[in-house]
């Protein structure tokens, strides 16, 4: 094998396709990047679970493929001088790696050792903007559960509805929802759970354009098309919530704010909170103010924001973390939080009416001296 490539699209597809090699395996291929050239070059990872491909342009001399370790190999390529890299594999394997006045000689993996990827049975397919797809991903998955308690929460819930695309997360404090309406959506109604690192891997390929990525369903597998870029995944099995009845319809108490000065003194309150001294924040909805203070062994915090609403003396407790990471991914100016009792869920939602989001987050109990 032999061909000549540009530097830094050869270091571009190595950091893509390493984010599916595995760290640590008995099988020493799986810690590497199938390399691959015929008309063009194909750089793989795959670890099992998860398997991204990308193709890159290149001026291939000789066909052939073989495995080199993701880590050593990455690194390499990343401190080569700018320029073309140029690189031949012999039949023993033996990989040179030329770029300028630059050379390594090292062994490779034979590529028979490497496993071959999933088949896909493609079901159906979704079609959407590469930013839209994006965006829906960034507002959801950060209320992934990040333990393998309910494995099927360790992902993000995919629900078509007629023209409706919909993605929910959920990890027992919290949920989040986002829908986008397809055009020339072309698919039967379905439903599944993709794992929230394939998720974080999909985000970090797509780009901030209206350039559409490909969604292809299978029964055990997902696949994202991205450009040049490929990313498989398994599905991930098991009950999700039935969010619907999760979310409550009706509320008590209904509060305009702005999300900016509310994430400000938030921020400002929760700074005497750490793992070693954790307490909620505590937040009195009043008439055109949320009066927020939290207090921890290390001391005592207090702000306030301005809102619109009475919420008649409510007072609540949060999980600083779980209410920053809500409004974070919210982006938008004005939100309503919607409200029952202290001990019902906040519901998150924009003040404009429009339903493309909703957060939802449990409150923490509030006990004297909190």
């Amino acid at each position: 094998m032999k061909f000549t490539c540009e530097k830094g699209l050869l270091q571009a597809a190595c950091a893509i396709a390493s984010r599916a090699t595995a760290s640590k395996s008995p099988i020493p291929a799986l810690e590497g990047l199938l390399i691959e050239a015929r008309a063009d070059v194909k750089i793989t990872g795959y670890d099992l679970k998860e398997g991204i491909y990308t193709n890159i342009q290149a001026d291939v001399a000789e066909g052939g493929s073989v495995v080199v370790g993701a880590r050593f190999f990455g690194e390499m390529i990343r401190r080569l001088p700018d320029g073309f890299v140029t690189i031949t594999v012999d039949r023993n394997n033996s990989v040179k790696v030329k770029c300028g006045k630059s050379e390594f000689n090292f062994m490779g993996i034979s590529p028979e050792d490497y496993p071959e990827m999933p088949v896909m049975d493609t079901i159906n397919t979704i079609s959407l903007p590469q930013n839209i797809l994006s965006s829906m991903i960034n507002q959801t998955i950060f209320a992934v559960a990040d333990t393998d308690v309910r494995p099927i929460y360790t992902g993000t819930l995919f629900e078509v509805e007629g023209d409706t695309l919909t993605l929910v997360s959920v990890d027992g404090y919290r949920l989040a929802k986002r829908s986008e309406q397809l055009e020339n959506a072309k698919m039967e109604n379905c439903s599944f759970v993709v794992p929230g690192s394939t998720l974080a891997d999909v985000v970090r390929v797509c780009e901030d354009s209206e350039e559409p990525a490909q969604i292809a369903v299978g029964a055990k597998h997902i696949s994202f098309f991205i450009g040049g870029t490929v990313i498989i995944s398994r599905r991930l099995e098991g009950e999700f919530l039935n969010y619907r009845r999760s979310i409550p319809e009706m509320f008590r108490t209904v509060i305009q704010a702005e999300r900016s000065e509310l994430m400000q003194v938030i921020d400002r309150v929760s700074l005497i909170i750490s793992e070693k001294n954790s307490s909620p924040v505590r937040m009195g909805f009043g008439d055109g103010t949320i009066d927020c203070y939290c207090v921890t062994p290390f001391g005592k915090a207090e702000d306030i924001c301005t809102c619109e609403g009475n919420g008649n003396g409510l007072e609540i407790g949060f999980n600083d973390r779980y209410l920053m990471d809500a409004l974070k991914a919210a982006g938008t100016d004005s939100l309503q939080l919607c409200l029952n009792t202290s001990s019902s869920p906040c519901v998150i939602r924009a003040a404009d009416g429009s339903d493309k989001f909703t957060f939802m987050i449990l409150p923490v109990r509030l006990r004297a001296g909190d």
